[in-house]
């Protein structure tokens, strides 16, 4: 096999396009049928196959804008990064969280399909009814339900039934009830299929593309389904929800803002009503009302003292406040601020505490709270913790040691003031506090009311820029393309039918297959005859089968050279090849030439020479062989050809290898040589018996029958060994039997094949079919113009 393809590539390199052209060309009804048949099925597959449409919709992704323009502390707290990451949000939209909330809001959890003779439609929107469900048995695995219409009210469910519309069914899935939603027709068979929410959202994600355009933050998303009125509310209702999406992060973060200031007000207003209740309580216990005026002096002394003590201990309180929430909070909330505290290693501690509380909370959302990187990052926060507490002690001493150096000086004024009340000290200590108090209270409704108004004013950085339309358009399957795939694989399918059939041929078809495997020459062809006689050369026969004998005839002359009376031999590899025709013709053509010739018939084992003469029975070689004729009396005239004789092999002996030995062998070919001009013998296959091998010295030269579609391939290695050995004498081979076959080209000197109707040969019996035409046709014209390129030549 490896041999026959290593062959079929030698020869397919050897052609030019015009020889593949016409190697092909002749199979063009084959083609043609092909294509027709490929073309049928694309008909077939694109009338049939379940169409596809795609949608498409657009929007823009903006970064969010930080509309306070101040440096508030708590904005930073609370604030994120305001640029997006592009990928990031692509990836947040392609994820199943997304896809199920498109998914609950078109309830896409069913599947509407109407059942035809061949494929089923999806009729998303477009069902005469809906499926309402009561409960699902399984929520995790889907399930099929198809609906029989025996009329327009009547159905069953899975065989179950009848139901009418409006009445409620149970099975195995659940507890449903179809519902009549679209006035029409109702055909007669549905499929209704229902998924979970997580399986369609995570199809639907899976078959979601989403692209952005280079450098901008806009994107396009595409999808693709058998319903375009489907893709196109999949692909808008998705575009909505990211929207609605970005609305809740950001609120996520005002309501996180608005629950901390709510706490704190909560706090201080606490702490506000306990002062105002010591100080009405101190203002009834000792009866203030109107305190006397003190000496300008003293007063001032005392008034800047004490405006100095207090703000001191109002960065003493604001740092036990700290210090308190932070204490309050143990690790889990970030401590609001500084609180006016100016101090640069307090605030770098508190800025990095609470950026550790921000990082703590994201990486919560992502990770279980036992996680290494959150235990890593608690641990950051407790020691972050630890120092701001240890830095607030410092400060705390250094506000009590200046607290204490004023003290001391207000004592001193005190002591100046001997008539000044302890009590009136004491009110104003608690008015101070309570004004301190008031401040931050006024403070944090301000952040409140502000928080409030942009909580309400939210909206989406999300632009959508086209909404995506139902496409009528079927992208799958691709009419051209299917069209253009069954031309080509038309095509292709007969080429490799052709190539596998050439593959597999392990007999001799053309010239080219025996020039291929041996250097012996071709002498010529002989194509076939349809006569019904064996002898075709005659005087008045003017076939293109009895012209190639006399080409034959022509080129034998240069074989035997100058031999004036030759003896030819004709053999083959095996029976059936042609041997007795060849050399009855040739015998007939040299005859016509005016030489005597006579035909031996040496195939002894299976003689039929004459019996395809028509001529009887007649003693010949084995009788003379024996002693029972003379060589004289042998020869047989042929009737109707003048010089042609027989000399007939006689009774069929039972040795016939042995008797080829007979010395009077050599006495016979002696007075064949003397009284004929040309000697034909007839042998048997040198293939199966010696015979051929023994009369070979006898002979001047060989002609070695191969026939069209007979002999095999690798019997012609057998003829190369003869002639590179030299076993039979100057051979030359004749292909026989050669017949116009489809697929191959014109054969030999004669153009066999190519003569028919040019008005130089005699047209035979049986013309050739339809396709032989057209065959024909094609061999002519390719055989004129070989000729007038040779004849340009």
């Amino acid at each position: 096999m490896e041999e026959q393809i290593q062959s079929a590539k030698s020869e397919l390199s050897s052609m030019s396009f015009k020889d593949l052209f016409y190697k092909y060309v002749r199979f063009l009804p084959l083609f043609i049928i092909s294509v027709a048949l490929s073309l049928v099925v694309a008909y077939v597959y694109l009338r049939y196959a379940t169409l596809v449409y795609r949608s498409t919709g657009t929007m823009i992704i903006q970064d969010e804008k930080n509309s306070s323009g101040g440096n508030d502390r708590l904005d930073d707290i609370f604030s994120s990064d305001n640029k997006k990451n592009i990928q990031n949000e692509i990836e947040y939209i392609q994820s199943t969280k997304m896809t199920a909330r498109v998914v609950k809001a078109l309830n896409l959890n069913f599947t509407y399909l109407a059942k035809g003779k061949i494929k089923e439609l999806n009729i998303y929107k477009s069902s005469p009814f809906i499926v309402e469900v009561f409960k699902i048995a399984d929520s995790s695995s889907g399930f099929t339900l198809k609906i029989e219409f025996a009329n327009e009210n009547n159905f069953r469910i899975n065989g179950d039934g009848p139901f009418t519309f409006g009445q409620v069914f149970t099975n195995q899935f659940g507890v449903f009830r179809l519902k009549r939603s679209n006035p029409g027709t109702i055909s007669n068979e549905y499929k209704v299929i229902w998924n979970s929410t997580e399986s369609v959202a995570s199809s639907l994600a899976s078959s979601l593309v989403v692209a952005p355009k280079q450098s901008t933050g806009i994107l396009t998303l595409t999808l693709e389904s058998t319903n375009p009125q489907y893709a196109a509310d999949v692909i808008n209702v998705l575009m909505d929800e990211y929207q609605k999406a970005t609305i809740d992060d950001k609120n996520a973060t005002l309501q996180q803002r608005l629950a901390f200031i709510d706490r704190e007000l909560d706090t201080v207003a606490v702490q506000l009503d306990s002062i105002t209740s010591r100080e009405m309580a101190f203002l009834k216990a000792n009866n203030i009302f109107a305190p006397e005026a003190q000496t300008t002096n003293y007063l001032s002394q005392i008034q800047t003292a004490t405006e100095q003590r207090n703000l001191q201990q109002t960065l003493l309180t604001k740092a036990y406040q700290i210090e308190g929430d932070l204490i309050s909070g143990k690790g889990t909330i970030p401590v609001p601020s500084s609180l006016g505290l100016d101090d640069p290693t307090l605030n770098k501690l508190v800025d990095a505490y609470n950026q550790a509380q921000l990082e703590r909370k994201s990486l919560l959302e992502n990770a279980p709270p036992g996680n290494v990187a959150i235990k890593q990052n608690q641990e950051i926060i407790n020691e972050l913790q630890r120092s701001i507490v240890k830095n607030l002690e410092n400060i705390k001493g250094s506000y009590q040691a200046v607290i204490g150096t004023i003290q001391s000086n207000i004592g001193s004024a005190q002591s100046q003031l001997r008539l000044m009340p302890e009590k009136q000290q004491a009110l104003s200590e608690i008015q101070r506090q309570s004004r301190s108090k008031q401040v931050i209270y006024i403070s944090l409704l301000e952040r409140r009311e502000e928080s409030a108004i942009e909580l309400a004013s939210t909206i989406s950085d999300i632009k959508v820029l086209q909404d995506a339309t139902p496409n009528t358009e079927p992208v799958k399957p691709n009419r051209r393309s299917a069209q253009l795939l069954a031309i080509v694989v038309g095509i292709i399918l007969p080429v490799l039918f052709i190539f596998l059939l050439e593959l597999l041929n392990d007999k001799v078809t053309t010239r080219n297959d025996i020039a291929r495997l041996t250097a012996t020459t071709i002498l010529g062809e002989v194509g076939h005859s349809y006569g019904k006689n064996t002898l075709v050369v005659t005087n008045n026969n003017r076939s293109v089968v009895a012209e190639q004998f006399r080409i034959i005839r022509s080129n034998l002359q240069y074989v035997i050279n100058h031999v004036q009376k030759p003896v030819v031999l004709v053999t083959s590899s095996f029976s059936g090849e042609g041997k007795s025709f060849i050399s009855t013709n040739v015998g007939g053509v040299m005859a016509l030439a005016g030489k005597k010739t006579i035909i031996l018939e040496f195939d002894i084992r299976k003689p039929k020479i004459l019996s395809q003469l028509n001529i009887s029975k007649k003693p010949g070689l084995t009788n003379y062989l024996l002693g029972k004729a003379k060589a004289e009396d042998l020869p047989v005239p042929v009737e109707g050809v003048e010089n042609l004789f027989v000399l007939p092999c006689g009774p069929v002996p039972p040795n016939p290898a042995e008797l080829l030995l007979d010395p009077k062998l050599p006495e016979l070919f002696s007075w064949l040589r003397e009284n004929f001009d040309t000697v034909i013998m007839d042998t048997a296959p040198v293939g199966m018996v010696s015979d051929a091998l023994t009369l070979s010295k006898f002979a001047d030269c060989t002609l070695y029958i191969v026939r069209q579609g007979h002999t095999f391939k690798k019997q012609i290695g057998m003829i190369d060994e003869y002639y590179t050995q030299g076993k039979l004498p100057k051979i030359s081979i004749v292909l026989n039997d050669v017949k116009l076959r489809t697929g191959y080209g014109y054969y030999g000197y004669g153009g066999y094949g190519y003569g028919y109707g040019s008005g130089y040969f005699d047209d035979e019996a049986s013309q050739p079919s339809l396709f032989g035409k057209w065959f024909n046709w094609l061999d002519t014209k390719k055989w004129s113009k070989n000729k007038n390129k040779k004849t340009k030549v």
